[in-house]
């Protein structure tokens, strides 16, 4: 059985307020850091929930989940793609999604402006670096950053808000930091070099959202804490 609201708002509440101490303790106003609800595997009330509650944006892993279940969702929100996106589904996410955060390379770029140029719309996108450097994680590699955003760039239907990371998975704190760190490094040279603000850092999850935070990410995305385990 699904969470009550009542409960959901409870953990909401207590992720918020984590959120807080992480930016005081950064040195951060907390309104720069936005709270992404992860609804992915959970059913539709949860996108109304994150509704209810105030948050702007939901985050999904799966194009076809996500299509169905925003036609589900009467609440007004924005819904964010934060999985893996495969080619042959880039024209479904362009159509369906406000944000596309896991762009990782240069043949999607193209794709995505094409499927936005047909929408007659202008789509918003983060850059998914593979900061951390794993080998079973999705994302361009840092050496290739420039060559993307480049790419990116020069697509007349796309919007480049930024980068996103996901650090590997290991016992080690220093190792989501670690990823953290070489993320904002990446960006601010970047901006400086292309003359570009690239103002989100889409970095953190439950886990590790304190050690995103005190590194510059500027948005996190939480599901386990807000949901409890996925089905």
């Amino acid at each position: 059985m699904f969470l009550t609201y009542e409960t959901f708002r409870t953990q909401a509440d207590a992720v918020r307020t984590q959120i807080a101490a992480a930016c005081r303790q950064a040195g951060r106003d907390p309104a720069e850091v936005q709270l992404l609800a992860v609804t992915k595997t959970h059913p539709p009330a949860a996108a109304e929930y994150a509704a209810r509650y105030g948050l702007p944006a939901v985050g999904e892993s799966r194009v076809q989940e996500g299509v169905e279940k925003r036609m589900q969702c009467t609440a007004k929100l924005r819904w964010e793609l934060i999985g893996h996106l495969q080619s042959n589904k880039a024209r479904l996410a362009a159509a369906h999604f406000d944000r596309v955060q896991s762009v990782d390379n240069v043949k999607l770029l193209a794709l995505l402006d094409r499927a936005a140029a047909e929408h007659g719309r202008r789509l918003p996108i983060l850059l998914q670096i593979n900061s951390g450097r794993d080998p079973n994680k999705f994302g361009a590699e840092p050496a290739d950053a420039p060559r993307l955003l480049e790419s990116a760039l020069a697509q007349a239907h796309l919007q480049v808000d930024g980068f996103m990371a996901i650090p590997p998975l290991a016992d080690d704190p220093g190792v989501a930091q670690r990823t953290f760190v070489s993320l904002r490094e990446l960006r601010d040279r970047l901006a400086q070099q292309f003359g570009v603000p690239l103002s989100e850092l889409s970095m953190g999850m439950t886990g590790d959202l304190a050690l995103a935070i005190a590194e510059g990410s500027t948005l996190v995305r939480v599901g386990t804490a807000l949901y409890g385990a996925r089905s």
